[in-house]
């Protein structure tokens, strides 16, 4: 398989295993986006244990031709399917046991989180889920460390999702992770998705979620106004005075929106921006700490070793 810590070849194959009732949401959105990162990047199948019409959680039932044979020949296995007490026979099991030992890249989201988990390839590892199957998880899986504030997780070729809206960032992360940051931008911008949100990025809860910001009261107009100001020595009192608030209102309002607080969004964006432009321009490392500012080289270097953990030049050399 192509190491999920370098680009993928143009024929890096996605095999989504679909393991029924499914949410139909979380599959046409992963094709989306996957599809969505250019050009043969991916070649994506769809497949499921027993050919035909398989059950969906709420809709009609998806037409699905191709069975577990091709999940031998996957590059990547994505499950997504399954409910919580997911029924599994022993030849889904089998042939995801088979593929993480030919060191595959597995990923899970949502209820396909608890496939993986019963065929035995999240023990020992961190994982996470939907934010009300958490408990279930732990209690069900206790060799599993449960994440319960992460929208996704990696655990080296293993990585977990919550469902919804949690599987536009875990495909923008797959993207990132095989060609680069440019084109997981290019590949939201698609689909209309806004910054990608880290993994770390708290799940709402129901005891906890906070309320929906009123749109005359939303940031999103002012992290977009720093989002088109990255070169620029951008302080906390700067987000305030374009938020028209004071500078505790917006830290709380901020951490609510994005789960960060506003200087380490802002430290997040300049990252991205400086990966973008390793990635797909021949600037000078003094230029591209200019362009997204951070101010000089020694502070470019310092946050990508802190940060992706290694220098500017070897991500440069890597993706180009």
């Amino acid at each position: 398989m192509t190491n999920p810590l370098h680009p993928a070849s143009p024929s890096h194959r996605v095999v989504f295993l679909v393991v029924p009732p499914v949410m139909a949401h979380d599959l046409s959105v992963a094709q989306a986006i996957l599809g969505d990162a250019g050009q043969g990047a991916y070649d994506l199948r769809v497949t499921t244990p027993d050919p035909g019409l398989v059950e969906t959680v709420a809709g009609p039932e998806l037409a699905i031709r191709e069975g577990l044979e091709h999940v031998g020949r996957a590059d990547t296995v994505f499950v997504i399917g399954g409910g919580a007490r997911p029924g599994i026979d022993d030849r889904v099991a089998g042939a995801l046991r088979t593929a993480a030992a030919a060191g595959k890249r597995i990923v899970g989201c949502c209820t396909g989180v608890f496939v993986l988990a019963r065929a035995g390839l999240l023990d020992g590892r961190r994982a996470t889920t939907h934010w009300h199957l958490l408990d279930r998880l732990a209690e069900d899986h206790p060799r599993i460390t449960v994440e319960h504030r992460a929208l996704y997780v990696e655990d080296g070729p293993v990585l977990t999702s919550a469902g919804a809206a949690a599987v536009i960032e875990l495909c923008l992360h797959l993207i990132r992770s095989d060609h680069g940051a440019a084109a997981a931008v290019a590949a939201g911008d698609l689909v209309v998705a806004g910054p990608a949100r880290s993994a770390d990025h708290p799940q709402p809860t129901a005891a906890a979620a906070p309320a929906k910001p009123r749109p005359d009261r939303s940031l999103a107009a002012t992290r977009a106004w720093a989002h088109e100001r990255l070169s620029a020595p951008l302080a906390l009192a700067d987000l305030a005075a374009h938020a028209k608030v004071s500078e505790r209102t917006l830290t709380r309002r901020f951490h609510a929106e994005t789960g960060l607080s506003p200087l380490q969004w802002l430290l997040r964006q300049r990252i991205d921006r400086a990966r973008q432009l390793l990635e797909t321009t021949d600037l000078t490392m003094d230029r591209v700490a200019e362009h997204c500012g951070l101010g000089s080289p020694d502070s470019l270097r310092h946050h990508f070793v802190t940060h992706l953990g290694q220098t500017p030049s070897s991500y440069r050399t890597r993706w180009r």
